[in-house]
């Protein structure tokens, strides 16, 4: 088995730590492998939609990162249906994009998102 180093904030190894105390796991590593297999199948169910779909994209991010939603956004308005924005506390937006159209253009637009690294969490859920 390989072994590899990440960088993680102290918020984060908290909550991996706190993770890994409340389900059980044996150590950081065991939470880590979960979470990288998730990711993955989750990747892989996203890879075979195909043709026109409805889905629902969550996205949580920081006010400071709005530009970049914004930016991202307006090349996506052809299966975009409908967009809420709403202010959370501590500075942090919540954006629901209802969506409707190609499968391929959707998985793009999560993957955009994903990449900026500017969002704290992403969600699509498709129909």
């Amino acid at each position: 088995m390989a072994i590899i180093s990440i960088s993680l904030s102290d918020k984060l190894l908290n909550e991996l730590d706190q993770l890994k105390d409340e389900v059980g796991f044996s150590g950081r590593s065991e939470v880590i492998r979960a979470s990288t297999r998730m990711l993955i199948a989750d990747n892989q169910e996203k890879k075979t939609l195909q043709g026109d779909i409805n889905s629902i994209l969550i996205v949580i991010h920081n006010q400071k990162a709005e530009d970049k939603v914004t930016e991202i956004k307006h090349d996506f308005e052809d299966i975009i249906s409908t967009q809420i924005h709403s202010h959370l506390k501590n500075e942090t937006c919540l954006e629901i994009f209802i969506m409707e159209g190609n499968a391929q253009r959707m998985n793009t637009l999560r993957k955009m998102f994903q990449a900026s690294r500017k969002m704290d969490y992403i969600k699509m859920i498709s129909i």
